[in-house]
């Protein structure tokens, strides 16, 4: 089992045959994916050889899918071209949408998730500015590394992409049914809650590991969703115990203002909610290997 993605996913990638898209297409290819197409209007109708494997490009998402049955889209296009993708992608009514760029915009972001829900929200989205979504021995969307973990009994969800990976390397032992990167933007299509939720209803995700950040309110919000709704046992940490109040630490989302939205204060709403929270991945790492030794 797993949230979101599996093996039977069809995925294409929008910006394929940019240098970035390229390099991480192969890379997924590589990891098992099953990318089915490219999409770029300026090259369709060719096709791209990635080792051998033949990958198609299509003018639009809407061609890709009907032409493949693609349910999932990568999305490595540059930031000022970021939200047509999108809205593309929401019109073509595909499932699954994951934004890789980073320095988008945020009225674009908002304007594209604002899109998804006039839609009906049809289509989910992951990020924008994050690492992507994996499921371990099955497949592989975005740039997370996919030789660092192996199929197992966590299920992840974190705002940081270096936190993402070191959460996995660190359990690797256990391994994990899926691990969720939602970026650490002000505004991001999918939420700590909405894979906390997935989770809970995955017979095979045992434990939940949740990785924040300072800023916003957002890990409060899941606390008290966590309380009323998941019943798993939750291991939290929140990068940023030492960061100074008031400075933006990196994230665009990351900032500090009197007690609300400091390390401290996510920790404690995590564990008045029953989440045991480490004061560092590494500790949390441990947190979460005792819980399923028990």
């Amino acid at each position: 089992m797993a949230i979101w993605l599996n093996k039977d996913s069809k995925v294409i990638v929008q910006g394929m045959t940019g240098a970035t898209g390229m390099k991480h297409t192969k890379l997924m290819l590589g990891d098992g994916t099953n990318v089915v197409g490219g999409v770029n209007p300026r090259k369709a109708g060719q096709t791209v050889d990635f080792d051998g494997t033949e990958v198609p490009v299509f003018g639009t998402v809407k061609e890709a899918i009907e032409a493949t049955g693609a349910n999932v889209s990568v999305i490595f296009v540059p930031e000022k071209f970021t939200k047509d993708a999108v809205v593309e992608a929401i019109d073509a009514e595909i499932p699954l949408a994951v934004v890789i760029t980073e320095g988008i915009a945020v009225h674009d972001t908002a304007a594209f998730w604002a899109y998804a829900g006039k839609k009906g929200n049809k289509t989910r989205i992951i990020g924008p500015n994050c690492p992507g979504i994996i499921t371990p021995g099955q497949s592989n969307v975005g740039i997370i590394p996919g030789d660092i973990t192996k199929p197992g009994r966590i299920g992840l969800v974190s705002k940081s992409g270096t936190l993402t990976y070191q959460m996995m390397y660190e359990l690797r032992d256990i391994g994990f049914t899926t691990a969720v990167g939602i970026g650490g933007d002000p505004i991001i299509g999918t939420t700590h809650i909405d894979a906390l939720a997935a989770f809970q209803d995955d017979p095979e995700t045992d434990l939940i590991v949740m990785i924040g950040e300072i800023g916003g309110d957002a890990e409060e919000r899941a606390a008290a969703f966590i309380k009323e709704n998941v019943t798993k046992p939750v291991v939290g940490y929140v990068a940023g115990f030492t960061a100074p109040e008031g400075k933006t630490m990196g994230h665009a989302g990351a900032i500090v203002s009197g007690s609300s939205g400091t390390a401290q204060a996510k920790k404690e709403a995590l564990e008045a909610a029953g989440v045991k929270v480490g004061k560092t991945p590494t500790e949390t790492a441990k947190l979460a290997r005792e819980i399923l030794s028990a």
